[in-house]
């Protein structure tokens, strides 16, 4: 289970579907042929129709498995039948098509499924001495526990949990179903930064597929991996606290309309900071790589020096906001709760 999963999540996912890291050819082929044993459609397959997920998220008539349709039809339903917006004409994965080995295992995907089932789960029978054992343990109930559990992403993972970062589509943070799908369980966070390799960007967040391929890049067996700066990170979340604090104030008691209003031009004020800071930020980022392009080593290591004060600057002003938010939260509740 732990090989098939991670070979989806790690290898369909996030290295062909997403590009987010560049895996070394051991490390690629291996998870391909896990990801084969998983039986879950061909790269190409697997691939495209994700990639159109990401493109139409939601819409009930070109997302592959809307969650808008139900839990049923994201979850099992999009599959058992060829509805239209599962036809993939695989434009959108002109960079899988390059791979010859990719291009091999779709057209040949019964033959390669054929042969990674017989010969694996014939080896783990004659090691244990079972094959009734090892086709129904191995073969059977690992393969339908791993679909399913790759199945709720598409599905609970669109309705059940947090959305920290946006709200403009239906998916959802779970830390419960994270467990279940190696990582996946962030699914508002991958679909706002989809090409980040970590899903879980929290230190503390449980993503063992985030884990694997940091591990990969220490040994030089992955590189390339892609991240969102921890700025633009905070960026979304912060707009979440003030869209979330809006529509507190909006459903508010009419008797409470002059202290809310007082608590909303303090929030607003507190955004419209934000939002300067963040420019300023960007503002900072641009003329740092503007210089690391210069020949000037002296220069570059001054102005790296001036230009780290200033982002330590510019990061204890965030910080600052975020506090001056919270508490204006707070105010917010209180005088709420008083009136």
């Amino acid at each position: 289970m732990a090989w098939t999963g991670l070979s989806i999540t790690a290898g369909y996912h996030r290295l062909f579907a997403h590009k987010s890291y560049e895996a070394h050819p051991v490390v690629k082929y291996f998870l391909l042929i896990g990801a084969t044993l998983a039986v879950q459609s061909s790269a190409f397959d697997w691939c495209s129709g994700h990639r159109v997920h990401h493109r139409h998220v939601d819409d009930e008539y070109d997302d592959p498995y809307s969650a808008r349709r139900g839990f049923w039809f994201s979850h099992m339903q999009w599959m058992l039948k060829k509805y239209p917006s599962g036809q993939y004409d695989y434009k959108n994965i002109p960079d899988l098509k390059k791979d010859k080995v990719l291009v091999h295992q779709h057209e040949h995907y019964g033959l390669w499924v054929l042969l990674t089932n017989v010969i694996i789960l014939s080896a783990v029978g004659l090691i244990i001495g079972d094959m009734l054992g090892a086709f129904i343990i191995v073969g059977l109930l690992r393969m339908v526990l791993t679909h399913h559990f790759t199945f709720f992403i598409n599905s609970l993972c669109h309705m059940f949990g947090t959305r920290p970062y946006t709200d403009e589509n239906t998916a959802r943070d779970n830390p419960i179903l994270a467990i279940f799908t190696w990582g996946e369980g962030y699914h508002n966070y991958h679909h706002y930064f989809q090409y980040d390799y970590r899903n879980g960007v929290k230190w503390w967040q449980y993503d063992p597929t985030k884990w694997l391929i940091a591990g990969l890049s220490k040994i030089g067996l992955a590189k390339e991996l892609k991240t969102v700066d921890d700025l633009t990170i905070k960026h979304a979340e912060v707009t979440m606290q003030f869209k979330r604090a809006e529509a507190r104030i909006a459903g508010g008691d009419l008797s409470l309309d002059d202290k809310l209003m007082m608590f909303k031009d303090k929030i607003t004020a507190e955004y419209d900071a934000f939002t300067n800071t963040v420019e300023e930020w960007h503002a900072l980022k641009a003329k740092s790589m503007e210089l690391k392009r210069t020949e000037f080593a002296n220069r570059l290591h001054e102005a790296d020096e001036y230009l780290k004060e200033q982002f330590a600057q510019v990061e204890q002003k965030i910080r600052d906001h975020s506090e001056r938010v919270e508490q204006a939260f707070m105010q917010l509740k209180g005088k709420a709760i008083k009136g």
